[in-house]
């Protein structure tokens, strides 16, 4: 293989799969990146046997052929590199990659591409096609939500449902759940329903830029996998095997009290009661005080308090249509779910101090966010 690539979109490509690799495997070539020509252009692939990022780049290919280099020892090379163009010359018979940038000439000791794991080559034949920016905003108002804790791998992922032109992404870590609906520009023949895993999420957000093109997502019958597309990569991920809960149970179908407050008013008063409140088990009481009258203000009073640090207490403008409350949440979990709220004002819907709370952003119904609440102490 001899390939001539620009330095820049080699660092580019490496920065998009990197993230793919294994760092504590028993397999020594999952350390490793894949690179090999492909028709004309460079192909680069990691994985970790659950997931999987193949990016193309733009290269002049003069011979063809492949190898895998080790991940870290590769990207930090190509980051350090002193001229635009890099040349990559590989002597297949001791598996030594010879890379010459400027005045600079290197060798990396690599592993035969043949000993990589065979990546899928996805049919993508009824595909659903996602515009980026709404599928990213999709993923960032569900991926924070879901769990971290691998006693309960079903929650480590979110669910994915699609119906006719109706998609909905959701995730629940036994705390808070998170629900976000969009409608498709197509209906789709059948219907979808796949856990996949958060991070895989999180890594397509992170991938797929910032751009007017689509993603494209299909999950292969039987496979027990789902694959993203986007102009220069590809992310495949395995599913999570498991039955999600019927999170519809959880939230609530009616309220005593709906608060109508700003985002980011009630955002930094979260922000302020975190400072006190993480030392222990991030816990803010939310007083809610309806008017007396139409002359009163209504308004919501966030207090934390901690033996250490001291206590804090910011009163926020309100309107609230029921009854006043007092309830107590975790702060943090109210901060996150505030922060990537889009509208500039929010309601909090409560019934009773041990009732979960819901959130939701005014006049966008695509989106619902619950959290339980906490104990008032």
């Amino acid at each position: 293989m001899k390939v001539t690539v620009l330095q820049e979109n080699l660092a580019r490509g490496l920065g998009v799969v990197s993230r793919a690799v294994s760092p504590r495997s028993t397999l020594p070539v999952l350390a490793n990146v894949l690179i090999a020509s492909d028709e004309g252009r460079l192909r680069l692939s990691a994985t970790n046997l659950e997931l999987g990022i193949t990016a193309w780049i733009p290269a002049k290919v003069e011979t063809e052929g492949s190898t895998t280099a080790p991940s870290r020892t590769f990207s930090d090379l190509v980051n350090a590199l002193p001229g635009d163009q890099a040349i990559l010359n590989l002597d297949s018979g001791t598996q030594t990659l010879n890379i010459r940038s400027g005045a600079s000439i290197n060798n990396i000791k690599c592993i035969d591409s043949q000993e990589f794991p065979p990546l899928t080559t996805p049919d993508m034949d009824g595909a659903i096609h996602l515009n980026v920016i709404d599928f990213k905003e999709m993923i960032q108002q569900v991926v924070f939500a879901a769990s971290t804790d691998e006693a309960r791998p079903v929650l480590m992922g979110v669910l994915v449902t699609v119906n006719g032109d109706q998609i909905v992404m959701a995730s629940a870590d036994g705390f808070r759940l998170s629900v976000r609906k969009a409608t498709l520009s197509s209906p789709i023949a059948e219907p979808i329903n796949a856990i996949i895993p958060a991070r895989a999420l999180s890594e397509l957000a992170r991938i797929a830029g910032d751009g007017t093109e689509t993603i494209s997502m299909v999950v292969p019958k039987g496979r027990g996998q789902v694959i993203f597309r986007v102009k220069d990569a590809e992310l495949v991920s395995q599913l999570i095997d498991g039955t999600f809960p019927d999170y519809e149970q959880i939230i609530p179908r009616s309220y005593k009290s709906r608060t109508l407050v700003s985002t980011a008013a009630l955002l930094k008063a979260c922000k302020q009661a975190e400072i006190f409140a993480r030392d222990g088990t991030n816990v803010a009481r939310f007083e809610i005080k309806a008017a007396a009258n139409d002359m009163e203000p209504s308004e919501v009073e966030i207090s934390a308090q901690s033996e250490e640090t001291g206590s804090n207490e910011t009163i926020v403008e309100a309107t609230v249509d029921g009854i006043g409350l007092l309830i107590a949440f975790n702060v943090k979990f109210l901060r996150e779910v505030l922060e990537i709220t889009k509208t500039p004002n929010v309601a909090l819907e409560t019934s009773a101090p041990n009732a979960p709370g819901v959130i939701r952003p005014v006049g966008d119904d695509d989106f619902t966010h619950v959290i339980m609440p906490m104990h008032l102490g």
